[in-house]
């Protein structure tokens, strides 16, 4: 990369680094030198990548515990889950445009390899690597939370991580110490385009909630729903 070019790239990342070559090798995809590599050497970002990954699920699952100290495990799985996603990530590096910066082989680039999400995700996680290495565990905290989780925390992580319906029921059930219960098709009718199925959720061999839905898919959730508000007024009056 020209001396102007890194340049640039660290005033989009916030990080001055020391040695630049770190985020040269963050940037560079393994086909910008072909499939042959060295013995003993490193040409490509994909160990950066694989640090990157560690470092990134640490700083998210810290502030996640930190922040929603009475969220579920399930939920702070889930909410993590979403947050370390390539999605995201890959969100996230088109926004600081990556795609820009990467050293890709001819073949790569002009098959839209600057625009492809697994190599946006992948140049992010080798970056935050990069920065782990040049300015330690506390630069590389920062950038996550600047570029990852200030953002998403704007957007509303108040919803984050909240589990569907059927999640939900289930995790109440095992609270409960129940069993899990089961989910029977009553009945499907109408035409292939206007179908309704008819689900009833089953607890204790009875039916505790029965629904409709034009899916099996849309009926079980809102079966879980009913299912769900029904254990917590039964719970009620028993309290």
């Amino acid at each position: 990369m020209h001396a102007d070019e890194l340049a640039e790239l660290q005033r989009r990342l916030g990080h001055a680094f020391h040695d630049c070559s770190s985020l040269e090798l963050a940037m560079t995809h393994s086909s910008r030198h072909g499939e042959a590599r060295d013995s003993g050497v490193q040409r490509s970002n994909e160990q950066l990548e694989l640090l990157g990954d560690s470092v990134v699920g640490l700083v998210i699952t810290d502030r996640l515990t930190a922040v929603f100290p009475n969220w579920s495990l399930g939920r702070l799985n889930r909410a993590k889950a979403h947050l370390v996603s390539a999605k995201m990530l890959a969100s996230v590096g088109r926004r600081l445009e990556l795609g820009r910066f990467l050293q890709l082989g001819p073949g790569e680039d002009r098959t839209g390899g600057r625009e492809k999400p697994k190599l946006l995700a992948d140049a992010y996680e080798a970056v935050v690597a990069a920065i782990y290495r040049d300015g330690g565990p506390a630069a590389a905290g920062e950038f996550v939370q600047r570029t990852l989780w200030e953002p998403a925390l704007a957007d509303g992580l108040g919803s984050l991580g909240e589990p569907d319906a059927k999640t939900a029921l289930q995790e109440r059930l095992r609270e409960l110490h129940l069993d899990p219960g089961e989910y029977r098709l009553v009945s499907a009718s109408g035409p292939d385009h206007h179908r309704v199925f008819h689900i009833e959720f089953w607890l204790g061999g009875r039916p505790l909630a029965s629904a409709e839905g034009r899916s099996k898919k849309q009926a079980e959730l809102e079966a879980a729903r009913l299912a769900l508000d029904s254990l917590e007024k039964t719970a009620v009056k028993e309290s």
